[in-house]
């Protein structure tokens, strides 16, 4: 078997090396397109890795803080409202303005602990128990005594409160 002649004549020989010559062309083409492409998202892919460290740094300082912050939030949390409840009002059948006005007295009574930090304010417990406990209160020309039911510290303190005669 031998190879057609093809070699001798120019057509095929011009065909041949354009087929060459194109192919390195474009080979060469492709290289820099390539390439180019290859540099932008190398420089991407750099520019976004500096950026990842950068946050991740402020990522910790931030954290940092606010975990600093929050141990001196805790140690220094205050009272920032007082909430009063008379429970067993219905059981002396008085009206809920009395019981209204007897909330709010109690309340501007122990209002002075409002902004102390909670530590100060569970300390001076038993003398706000005995604040409530020792102010008599009159309705409806009836006298009545408030007794402690429970009292709950955090920055609202709740205290129930149950009415008496006295």
């Amino acid at each position: 078997m031998r190879i057609p002649p093809l070699y001798r004549r120019p057509s095929w020989q011009r065909f041949f090396g354009g087929m060459a010559v194109g192919g390195v062309i474009s080979w060469c083409i492709f290289l820099y397109i390539y390439g180019v492409w290859q540099e932008k998202n190398t420089e991407l892919i750099r520019t976004q890795e500096k950026e990842i460290i950068d946050l991740n740094g402020e990522k910790k300082i931030w954290q940092e803080e606010y975990k600093e912050i929050n141990k001196r939030n805790i140690e220094q949390l205050t009272v920032q409202k007082i909430n009063i409840r008379i429970t067993n009002w219905e059981k002396y059948k008085l009206d809920s303005l009395s019981v209204l006005e007897t909330e709010d007295s109690v309340r501007d009574d122990i209002s002075m602990m409002i902004a102390k930090d909670i530590e100060t304010v569970y300390k001076s417990k038993d003398l706000l128990k005995k604040i409530i406990e020792n102010k008599p209160i009159k309705i409806n020309d009836k006298r009545y005594k408030l007794k402690v039911k429970e009292m709950v510290f955090y920055t609202n303190l709740s205290i129930q409160l149950e009415i008496q005669f006295e």
